[in-house]
């Protein structure tokens, strides 16, 4: 954009006050874009549609697509897949031009349509009334690059000065974005790897070493058996595809019944169910008897490949464990310890032993009593541990 587009009043100039000045409590960037197309409108620009296509880290997700239609007081969130570059909706798509470097788009949508790009969307747009289309980059810092569109349904579309004040938005809107984009990652990034409750802790300033707190929980240890051995005979790509499916189908389960992963540690994985909730062990249990079929039906798709089935040892205790930051001055874990932790680990690692894929400590057998049928399995020594621990088997 030249000098004079930079300092000459426009219509936007009040959104751009808002968007400064007015969106500090505001969290949400599909909630300020909604806003701010409303706001654009009511400033006399024919706003009709209006896009913002952002990438995000995340584990799933590619990036996000938020879209502003006339009349819509909210803007309409879509997730993107990774594999989308692959797709025709992407492939010369406006979205897929601005990325590979187009520093601006413009489609009169009035004209002959075969006189113009070809893609679907242009079709689309024209078929709702649309006349006229532009699409900007939106720059983050550091390179990256996000894309920004608006379209109109205004006859002969978009005049000048209605294009001069929309780029004279995309820099305070770039800003506004960045920073609302980096709270989600952040809040993302901390969810993927340490868990949505510990996440939250996390932003709200747990983060001195030797901090916690004291939970009573349900603690759940599961382990893969045989893993050395996969891992060795396996190519890589193959254990890190088992592994995978075989932590959806145990990690799933839990989330759904409000446990908490806190870790993966190699091929196990260490689960809580705080007590604070009424039915934390009934929940457990069923995340157990859930992962427990998830497991037998990914054991049927993998003896269709000729891959011998996955087994596996839970342990489950129950008890008081320090909740918080543990570690080195410069890298902490957000984790649990205590005894309950290493019964649970002991029990897990019994299982192989005794021929039960669940085994429930009687600390925890006396709180789902009566509701579940369990197994009573005798007293076991538990290494680490003086008196014989009263074990019983989950077969749900």
């Amino acid at each position: 954009m030249n000098a004079q587009d930079n300092h000459a009043p426009t219509p936007a100039d009040s959104v751009i006050d808002w968007l400064t000045n007015g969106t500090r409590d505001e969290r949400f960037i599909d909630n300020i874009f909604a806003q701010m197309c409303i706001r654009l409108q009511q400033a006399g620009i024919p706003l009709k549609r209006a896009t913002l296509h952002v990438q995000i880290n995340h584990p799933q997700w590619l990036g996000a697509r938020m879209i502003w239609s006339d009349g819509m007081q909210g803007a309409e969130i879509a997730r993107v897949d990774y594999d989308v570059r692959e797709r025709s909706e992407f492939i010369g798509s406006p979205a897929s031009e601005i990325i590979e470097g187009a520093a601006e788009l413009r489609e009169n949508l009035e004209q002959d349509p075969s006189r113009g790009r070809k893609h679907a969307l242009y079709d689309e747009m024209r078929a709702s009334g649309l006349t006229d289309y532009v699409a900007w980059p939106l720059y983050h810092t550091l390179g990256k690059q996000h894309v920004v569109t608006f379209a109109t349904d205004r006859s002969g579309g978009f005049d000048p000065a209605h294009i001069s004040a929309l780029r004279k938005v995309l820099p305070v809107l770039a800003l506004v974005s960045e920073i609302r984009i980096k709270n989600r990652l952040a809040r993302t990034l901390l969810e993927t790897y340490v868990g949505s409750h510990a996440g939250e802790l996390i932003l709200a300033g747990a983060t001195r070493r030797g901090t916690g707190t004291t939970v009573r929980a349900a603690i759940m240890i599961c382990d893969l058996r045989d893993f050395t051995k996969i891992s060795d005979n396996w190519p890589r790509d193959d254990v890190i595809d088992l592994l995978n499916d075989y932590f959806d189908a145990m990690s799933e389960p839990i989330a759904r019944h409000g446990g908490e992963i806190l870790k993966f540690i190699g091929d196990g994985l260490l689960a809580i169910f705080p007590l604070q909730a009424p039915d934390a062990c009934a929940n457990l249990l069923h995340a157990v008897t859930e992962a427990r079929q998830a497991m037998a039906a990914l054991n049927v798709r993998n003896s269709a490949t000729g891959r011998a089935p996955l087994n596996y040892g839970i342990g489950v205790h129950v008890g008081d464990v320090m909740y918080g930051n543990i570690g080195s001055t410069t890298r902490l874990d957000f984790t649990v310890i205590g005894p309950a932790v290493n019964m649970a680990s002991r029990l897990e690692a019994l299982t192989k032993q005794l021929g039960r894929p669940v085994l429930l400590s009687r600390d925890f057998a006396e709180l789902v009593e009566g509701k579940f049928e369990l197994e009573r399995v005798g007293k076991h020594e538990v290494r680490g541990f003086s008196d014989p621990i009263e074990l019983f088997a989950y077969h749900g």
